[in-house]
């Protein structure tokens, strides 16, 4: 019995659109830049995938913010590339594509997405994400994927760190179960658009705007931010990937120690080398001294180790053995109640500290500038710090008088994301090679005595 003559779609993808086709895995996340064709990439990876399966009960979706803007966006594409294999019908009412194998894709917007719960899918395509609110793919459209094992593409350009695209293209990074994959493809690399046409739109748009747009920034949304550009060279370098700790070298923490706020924590190792492994973040907030000595001792234990003291699965046991921790100056200031100092109160939980510099913050954010080149980031276990890190920016006020624009004020703006960015300053102007100590240290205490002394 002869086979049926296979279905041509009329698509010639560019190489970069031929690579997300090939290697792409079940969840993925495409950003790119204006103009790339995501849209086409999408749409055929979807015809294909249909005409791959041949099942008459499956089923995808291509969902955008909005109804009409998915339509606009998506809807001749489907009609020219779907339309062009034999068979194949439009129900123009429905906004719904129906191949002849039987599989049908249709156009969604979550404008309305509690309508869509009961629905199943096999393949789902979520342009700009990052306009969609965060409950839309993890209450609604993730769950229809779940009996079928689907795929699902978000695809866009960024816009800033605190939406749906950047929480997936963080997962995508600290996955290491091969479920996701990402890409990210500005126009100064793709070359698909004349270098005089990106001159002419960087000389009419904002330095930020024009990043966003072409060059797939997260870090242009943030205004006056001091690290996201250095953290986007990261990720573009590979720096920001799963990322194990290395036995043989101390781990060392930094800190930041919160009254009425948070408290940070870093967990890092410095290689011989000079380069940083930033393996671990924690942040708590309302918690006593207490509470940090037991996740220092959590993460000494033993990988599989259980620990009682804290919640079931909170801490896993990494095998850390301490070598400094550092933490701001001011832990010498001696506390009404007690008379003691934060300090003399950690010594006695086994934690011994040795103080970062008094330096100023001006002189402490250019040290750690200068330093980020050189990290290297768990993307799994750093993504709350990182995302800290990223929104971490100048402080603005209002010019004077009437319509001026805003002007950067004196120093950061003292916000949720400056636990993370401060603990991480006192690690680079405190840290000091000659505070290396060896594997054999005790877990969860160190060989240091309190500020240093003997």
């Amino acid at each position: 019995m002869s086979q049926p003559a296979p279905h041509v779609i009329p698509y010639t993808p560019r190489p970069l659109q031929w690579r997300f086709h090939e290697e792409r895995s079940r969840f993925c996340v495409l950003l790119c830049h204006r103009r790339f064709g995501k849209t086409v990439a999408a749409v055929n990876d979807l015809v294909r995938q249909a005409l791959r399966v041949g099942r008459d009960d499956w089923r995808a979706a291509y969902a955008a913010p909005f109804l009409g803007q998915a339509k606009a966006v998506a809807w001749d594409y489907c009609k020219r590339f779907a339309g062009a294999v034999p068979g194949t019908r439009f129900l123009e009412s429905e906004l719904v594509c129906v191949l002849p194998t039987g599989g049908r894709i249709r156009l969604l917007g979550t404008e309305n997405a509690q309508a869509l719960r009961g629905l199943y899918l096999d393949d789902l395509v979520l342009d700009e994400p990052a306009d969609m609110p965060r409950q839309v793919w993890t209450q609604v459209l993730r769950p229809m994927l779940a009996d079928r094992q689907g795929r699902a593409l978000f695809c866009g350009t960024p816009q800033g760190t605190d939406n749906l695209l950047y929480d997936v293209w963080q997962q995508a990074g600290a996955d290491t179960q091969g479920l996701w994959s990402r890409f990210r493809f500005p126009a100064s690399e793709t070359g698909y658009l004349p270098q005089t046409e990106l001159a002419a739109a960087r000389r009419g748009m904002d330095e930020a705007e024009y990043l966003q747009e072409f060059e797939c920034s997260f870090a242009a949304a943030v205004r006056g931010a001091y690290y996201a550009p250095l953290l986007d060279a990261a990720e573009r370098e590979g720096r920001i990937r799963p990322l194990p700790h290395a036995p043989e070298l101390p781990v060392h923490t930094a800190w930041d120690l919160g009254m009425d706020d948070a408290t940070a924590i870093w967990f890092f190792q410095v290689e011989p080398s000079g380069c940083w492994r930033i393996i671990d973040y924690y942040e708590a907030s309302g918690e006593g001294l207490a509470h940090y000595a037991q996740v220092l001792a959590a993460k000494a234990r033993p990988a599989g180790a259980a620990d009682s003291s804290m919640p079931e699965g909170s801490l896993a046991g990494r095998g850390f053995v301490y070598g400094t921790h550092i933490a701001p100056h001011d832990i010498r200031v001696r506390e009404l109640g007690t008379g003691q100092s934060r300090g003399e109160s950690a010594a006695q939980l086994g934690i011994r500290f040795v103080m970062a510099p008094a330096l100023s913050l001006a002189d402490g954010i250019d040290a750690l500038r200068r330093q980020l080149p050189r990290f290297w980031f768990d993307a799994g276990a750093c993504a709350q710090g990182l995302k800290a890190l990223r929104a971490y920016r100048r402080r603005w006020r209002a010019g004077a008088g009437q319509g001026a624009q805003a002007q950067a004020g004196s120093g950061p703006l003292h916000d949720w994301a400056s636990h993370a960015a401060d603990a991480l300053r006192y690690a680079v102007t405190g840290f000091r090679p000659q505070q290396e100590v060896a594997p054999g240290a005790r877990r969860a205490r160190t060989n240091y005595d309190f500020f240093g002394g003997n």
